[in-house]
């Protein structure tokens, strides 16, 4: 009897120390220093959209933003596009979504609303935004759901409007401006979905104006490279007058002066997270680092049809020397549980990096 009791506490002692030392491994998201500020990145969130029971993945990962918004001296959040599955599904089977495009459009504006008055976010749109299913047409329900008196942080940094393919304005094409706490002028661009040459000529000029030529300019966008870091050439989409990557990077970015980062998403491999990111850097016309990062997760947590993503976003943190930039890639999903946190970060090289601005 005696020994059955040793052996059961022995038991109990080693089961305590795995999982203290599980525990001990598990670091809360900080700032590695105290006068920093952040951005969070979000990826494509479209496969959270489209089934019921994955929505409230997002719902975890944006109140998890709002409740670190102290700690990480949060400024905003960017989103890489791919709102939803299907931009206009009426039946949805079930098996590639059990929501119909409505569900979805309301999902994730509601989601999203949990920044409105906390945060300003900024979207873009992806193919899956377009159309019915999948870019048969550039009609997109976006700018109903988001329109631009939904989140009052939003309105006050808008500056410039461009318009949609049927001469309408859109936020699908816009610029923001943000003054960060080290004084730096910041210009978030957003491009449509394969940007018509019409918006790219836009998108010129708006950076081109003299207000903005000493700006620090973000462009957010959706299909941008591939997961070997080439520029994208060609998809096989059937909207008119569509520009890629490489045509992106050759009419618009290559020629700045100031575009100095680029945020896209689109790509994913099954279970694989190195096919839903790529990073690179070129220089501009201007000589100065263009650093370009591809983020996306949708594809995690059991492939097109799994849970969304495994929750996995990115934190950016600009250190106070005005030009160092840390990202670390974690997950509230995994992090909200003692038995999972310590599945919270990806720590390769390719997901926990430094990059520099000029």
């Amino acid at each position: 009897m005696r020994k059955k009791s040793l052996l059961l506490l022995l038991f109990v002692s080693v089961l305590c120390f795995t999982l203290s030392a599980q525990q001990d491994d598990y670091t809360k998201p900080s700032l590695s220093d105290k006068d920093s500020w952040s951005l969070i990145l979000l990826p494509d969130v479209q496969t959270y959209m489209k089934f019921d029971y994955n929505q409230p993945i997002l719902d975890l990962m944006l109140a998890w933003v709002v409740n670190n918004t102290e700690v990480l001296n949060t400024k905003m959040v960017l989103c890489t596009g791919d709102l939803v599955e299907q931009n206009d599904l009426f039946n949805p089977n079930g098996r590639v979504a059990n929501q119909t495009s409505v569900s979805q459009w309301e999902a994730v504006s509601s989601a999203f609303g949990r920044l409105d008055g906390q945060l300003p976010y900024i979207l873009t749109i992806g193919n899956h935004d377009y159309g019915i299913v999948n870019a048969e047409n550039r009609h997109t329900h976006f700018d109903k759901y988001f329109p631009p008196n939904k989140n009052r942080l939003n309105q006050k940094m808008l500056r410039e409007v461009g318009m949609n393919a049927e001469g309408r304005p859109t936020l699908a094409n816009a610029a923001y401006e943000f003054v960060s706490p080290h004084g730096r002028k910041f210009l978030v661009l957003v491009l449509e979905f394969a940007p018509r040459d019409e918006a790219l000529e836009w998108a010129k000029g708006v950076i081109e104006k003299e207000q903005y030529t000493d700006h620090t300019v973000i462009l957010l966008t959706h299909s941008y490279m591939d997961s070997n870091n080439n520029h994208i050439v060609h998809e096989n989409y059937k909207i008119p007058d569509p520009n890629y990557g490489e045509a992106i990077w050759q009419k618009l970015v290559q020629p700045s002066k100031n575009i100095q980062m680029v945020f896209a998403g689109h790509i994913g491999i099954p279970d694989d997270p190195k096919g839903h990111i790529a990073f690179r850097v070129d220089e501009n016309a201007g000589e100065k680092k263009v650093s370009q990062m591809v983020f996306n997760a949708q594809a995690l947590g059991g492939g097109w049809h799994g849970n969304g993503g495994d929750g996995w976003l990115r934190i950016l943190e600009f250190l106070p020397d005005g030009k160092t930039v840390k990202v670390k890639t974690f997950s509230p999903l995994f992090a909200i549980s003692p038995t999972t946190q310590k599945y919270a970060w990806r720590t390769e090289p390719h997901d926990e990096f430094t990059f520099e601005l000029d």
